[in-house]
């Protein structure tokens, strides 16, 4: 599988701080009926057996629903659970020593802050791109918002597709119009929301105008 646009128009990408009652499977499987058209399985803490167990898990689910799977950052277990996609950060490693690991066949993400980063993420093999954080985030630490300015540039820099994240909700969406972005990537204005279908389809809708 490879990246196209419409990939990116919803991005998911999980996070266990929301779960509440609910299972993380549960969760995502509520976010792909609203409509999301990407999961990112992000896991910081989970021990790797448990992490490979919930990749297989939500591979399958993901499957079903024809929407590609990536993993945050881990190649291992992007290989061992036939993910579609891995996701590296810029302090990970550059997508050209990704590709050899992985093959051709998986979709390589590359964040991207700056027009110098995304440039060179393309230039050696990135298939897409996660520009941010586009707002104040506080799904990690120390960011700094990203200007519109600078994702314009980003966005007119490469040819591959490229998606904004970082602090996206219902209430700034529409201002990264213009901007070029393919779509957003979304963390708790998904997970975190009290009806996670409801919000991944009133997301969709909007970055549907937005784009």
């Amino acid at each position: 599988m490879r990246c196209d646009k419409s990939m990116m128009q919803l991005y998911a990408v999980t996070d266990r701080t929301w779960l509440g009652a609910h299972t993380l499977y549960e969760q995502v499987e509520e976010a792909l009926k609203g409509g999301v058209t990407c999961v990112q399985l992000r896991e910081k803490y989970l021990p790797e057996a448990e992490f490979l167990a919930e990749a297989f898990s939500i591979r399958e689910l993901c499957k079903r629903y024809g929407v590609p799977f990536i993993i945050n950052d881990n190649l291992d277990i992007a290989q061992k659970c036939g993910a579609d996609g891995v996701h590296v950060g810029q302090e990970d490693m550059h997508p050209d020593e990704a590709r050899q690991r992985v093959g051709d066949g998986m979709i390589i993400g590359v964040t991207a802050h700056t027009v110098a980063e995304a440039v060179e993420a393309e230039k050696r093999g990135a298939d897409y791109l996660g520009a941010g954080a586009v707002f104040q985030t506080g799904t990690k630490s120390n960011t700094v918002a990203l200007p519109y300015e600078t994702l314009c540039e980003i966005c007119a820099s490469v040819q591959i597709p490229v998606v904004a994240i970082g602090g996206i909700s219902r209430t700034n969406l529409m201002s990264l119009s213009g901007s070029g972005v393919s779509g957003v990537a979304v963390v708790s204005a998904v997970f975190a929301a009290a009806d996670v279908r409801r919000a991944a389809s009133e997301l969709l809708d909007l970055s549907r105008k937005m784009t």
